[in-house]
């Protein structure tokens, strides 16, 4: 059944990719915003991520699922999102050294009905999404797509091209990285 929709979006790409796009949109932005965490950003990824889709949907073989071959197109694309940010990160901050860096603009929080838990909710999240930055990168996919999508281990496998067993190996590694990571910052925090 698979084999003839993506023969089906082979053949009549309009149509049929329209459907592919439906059926993967939510997932693929999910999968993106949990690696960036900028909604613009991962909107933007999630785009070339349905365009590379497209223009390389004849060079799917069908050795995994169609869900795992553009999942992981996914996670690469905002892989390599990472890296072109943080080189320019790093090309930016010697142009501030130099005088040349634009000043950054704070963001303004929206106002809701409890700032105060909403603040700390943000926080939480910030201080998680920092922590999960730190890991090595194939820590961070596993735990990505293992905790944030709710894949399944097989699943995440195919993702990865790797065995089941590897990816235990990585959920594990990166649960420990990040206990120790997170520990190590409340105690930093909490003994000021």
């Amino acid at each position: 059944m698979e084999k003839d929709f993506v023969d089906k979006i082979r053949f009549e790409k309009s149509i049929s990719f329209e459907e592919l796009v439906k059926l993967h949109q939510d997932q693929v932005l999910n999968t993106c915003f949990r690696f960036v965490n900028n909604k613009e950003d991962a909107e933007d990824l999630a785009q070339d991520v349905f365009m590379e889709v497209y223009h390389s949907i004849d060079s799917f073989r069908g050795d995994a699922k169609l869900s795992s071959w553009i999942y992981r197109i996914a996670v690469n694309k905002s892989l390599d999102f990472i890296r072109k940010k943080k080189r320019k990160k790093r090309f930016a901050f010697v142009l501030s050294l130099a005088g040349f860096g634009d000043e950054e603009q704070e963001l303004q929080l929206p106002v809701t009905s409890n700032p105060h838990t909403d603040l700390e909710q943000k926080e939480r999240t910030q201080i998680l999404n920092k922590a999960i930055d730190l890991l090595s990168e194939n820590q961070k996919v596993a735990i990505t797509l293992s905790k944030y999508e709710g894949l399944s281990n097989k699943e995440i496998a195919e993702i990865m091209g790797t065995s089941v067993s590897a990816v235990d190996s990585l959920i594990h590694r990166a649960k420990n990285n990040l206990q120790k990571k997170l520990h190590k910052f409340m105690r930093s925090t909490y003994e000021k």
